[in-house]
């Protein structure tokens, strides 16, 4: 390694990665651009003594010295894990999801040639952090009410503005621009479509959505939706098919997107995927196999805009999109709606935030029985992870009977 990357300060990384991880134009957003921002700082106020104990006076060797990366071993984040974890009132998972931001950097650091060795993820180093209490940050996001309802109503007001703009075109519309106008549709439809199932349904999204590590998950079809009982049939996580329910809300999107895609078998996916580089790859091995000669599948190609639209013509039928390809586009979506999260680990409404807050409506509104149903769970488990609903109620029950036993003379 470079001496010169032993002998840089340590918060002269921080701007690079803080890019490397931030969101839009310069890495310049996000959420967790912010958090990472406020850890780092911390870090670096710890590391230079001016955080700690009384006697602590950094790790630098030489006493108000800047801190290098010359400096850091797995000892020195073995004390800052004992830092953190020390008697400041921090929660357990707290303390592990602050631990988590300096990890990440540590481990960027190792990639950029700052350092020789993830130190951070060393078992002597994370040995000080409390033992997880159960309560995990990263399965704890459920989408409120509001961010729900603005995150439809941003894909419903896209998806209507883009179905417009292409069944209003002038019949002397080119046909390639034309092409252009339904695929635009297609994807904003395709968008709604899994945002309204996502929000409404409280399906698993690996049970709607394709798992490349498992076979059996290969995405729901056509084929497996009822959109006039208002069903969809999918590979539940207790390795059996179940239906679900399709409410009313995730109807109508459905049928639009539908009617949009016209597919030309049932058995095509309900969410393919519009990678193009994927697409262009199945559609020239399957027209090769299908016994079209190379320069005839260029000229093919050449007909349309877009290798989607090629498929659904001469049905090759694409993969459906993976539950990672809809972690993208629920970042994208929630970045471009603008809505304000507070995580600490997602800076986007994650697909499983969408079942977690559509099981809080369902025990708030019918409790804990009819819940566990609708989420395919037991009603322990379901009890369990939202005991705080209960914990609620009953405080608000406490109150009440103090305010009646308070009110009775003595």
């Amino acid at each position: 390694m470079p001496d010169r990357a032993l002998s840089t300060p340590l918060d002269d990384s921080f701007e690079r990665y803080l890019q490397d991880k931030g969101k839009g134009r310069g890495g310049g957003g996000g959420n967790y651009r912010r958090n990472a921002a406020r850890e780092l700082e911390r870090f670096a106020e710890w590391a230079a003594g001016d955080r700690g104990a009384d006697d602590w006076t950094g790790i630098a060797d030489d006493v108000g010295r800047e801190p290098t990366f010359d400096d850091l071993d797995e000892r020195v984040f073995r004390e800052y894990a004992r830092h953190l974890g020390g008697d400041r009132g921090l929660k357990q998972n707290t303390v592990q999801t602050y631990y988590r931001y300096i990890s990440a950097w540590c481990g960027w650091c190792v990639n950029e040639g700052y350092l020789e060795a993830h130190y951070a993820q060393r078992a002597s180093a994370m040995a000080p952090l409390p033992e997880d209490d159960g309560r995990k940050p990263g399965d704890q996001q459920a989408w409120t009410s509001e961010q729900r309802h603005a995150l439809t109503r941003h894909v419903d007001e896209r998806a209507r503005d883009a179905v417009e703009a292409y069944t209003t075109l002038p019949e002397d519309t080119d046909p390639l621009d034309k092409q252009r106008a339904r695929y635009a549709a297609l994807k904003a439809t395709r968008d709604r479509a899994l945002v309204f199932v996502l929000a409404y349904t409280a399906v698993r999204v690996g049970e709607l959505l394709r798992d490349p590590n498992d076979p059996r998950r290969r995405g729901v079809r056509w084929e497996d939706l009822s959109l006039d009982d208002g069903s969809m049939d999918v590979y539940r996580k207790k390795q059996q098919w179940d239906a679900a329910s399709l409410p009313d809300p995730v109807i109508s999107p459905l049928r639009s997107y539908r009617q949009l895609m016209d597919p030309p078998t049932e058995r095509w996916p309900v969410f393919p995927t519009f990678d193009q580089r994927t697409l262009a790859e199945l559609v020239r091995e399957e027209l090769a196999e299908r016994g079209e000669r190379p320069e005839a599948i260029i000229e093919r190609r050449a007909e349309y805009a877009r290798d989607l639209l090629l498929a659904l013509d001469v049905d090759i039928r694409p993969p459906s999109i993976t539950t990672d390809g809809a972690r993208s586009i629920l970042q994208r979506l929630s970045e471009a709606a603008e809505i304000d999260i507070d995580h600490p680990k997602h800076d986007y409404l994650a697909p499983h935030g969408g079942r977690r807050g559509m099981g809080e409506v369902l025990v708030r509104a019918f409790g804990y029985t009819v819940a566990a149903r609708y989420l395919d769970n037991s009603e322990e488990m379901v009890r369990e992870r939202y005991s705080h609903i209960e914990a609620g109620e009953l405080g608000d029950v406490a109150t009440e009977a103090l305010e009646e036993i308070d009110s009775v003379p003595q």
